[in-house]
């Protein structure tokens, strides 16, 4: 339990906080501390240590099995689904802290009860934890089932938006509707066939009309910062489009479609 919490020379924890790990001196104010769980929980899991200072220096909890009923009530009154996490008395020296040791859920979202399932939701994002907007939301729900992104079906778009002829020329063989299924470019819906959103990336000659955040803005740098942009375009186009963007010095580059300077 104690592996991550270690001292350096100077007397505080040698753990930073990040991602998956966070300190908290008490709580005091239990809104963030309870923030910083379900963000745990909705992104990659993680470890809140209560009774310890921003600077990593121990303060201890005054009294460890309170604050342990304490957190453990809050958890299950104010985080929805019902959410498990291990909680821990760990001994630090002279003191005693409190760990909250959360997994990534399989019932993600979760989300602050007192504030909704549409407003409640928050992710980790580097060292905090932020609210998630409605289309993260339902990304969550959306890999909590295993379903991918790219996987799932885009109703509005018909076989004829995807360029067969291209897409055979580029495997080298003649591909039907039933190498599209096999592929996972196509999925069956209710009686029809339909491109799959990696269908519309792979073969669609022009993707963005279905998924508009999809083309990539590229630029080069130069200067001992990396400040200065001396070229840039935006590239649009299915990923294994025929256009490949070269510079005038720096030869093919990793990705796609046609570019605009």
């Amino acid at each position: 339990m104690s592996d991550r919490l270690r001292f350096d020379g100077e007397g505080r924890l040698s753990a930073h906080e990040g991602k998956t790990l966070e300190f908290k001196r008490d709580l005091s104010s239990p809104t963030k501390p309870l923030r910083t769980i379900v963000a745990f929980a909705n992104s990659a899991g993680g470890r809140l240590v209560i009774g310890v200072n921003d600077d990593g220096t121990v303060a201890g909890v005054a009294d460890p099995l309170a604050e342990e009923e304490r957190i453990t009530s809050l958890i299950a009154d104010r985080i929805s689904p019902q959410l498990v996490p291990a909680i821990d008395l760990v001994t630090l020296g002279d003191s005693t802290v409190l760990v909250v040791d959360v997994p990534l859920s399989t019932r993600r979202p979760h989300y602050m009860a007192d504030q909704g399932s549409e407003a409640g939701v928050y992710v980790r994002l580097g060292s905090s934890s932020r609210q998630a907007d409605p289309v993260l939301v339902t990304e969550l729900e959306r890999n909590a089932r295993g379903v991918a992104f790219e996987d799932l079906p885009e109703s509005r778009a018909n076989l004829d938006d995807l360029d067969l002829a291209d897409l055979s020329g580029l495997r080298g063989r003649e591909t039907g509707v039933d190498d599209l299924l096999a592929l996972g470019l196509a999925i069956k819906q209710g009686g029809e066939i339909v491109p799959t959103n990696s269908g519309i990336l792979a073969a669609c000659n022009d993707p963005t009309r279905f998924l508009p955040s999809a083309w990539v803005q590229c630029g080069r740098l130069r200067g001992l910062n990396g400040t200065d942009i001396f070229d840039q375009t935006e590239i649009c186009g299915p990923i294994p489009g025929p256009g490949l963007p070269r510079g005038r010095d720096h030869g093919a580059v990793g990705y796609w479609g046609s570019a605009r300077l």
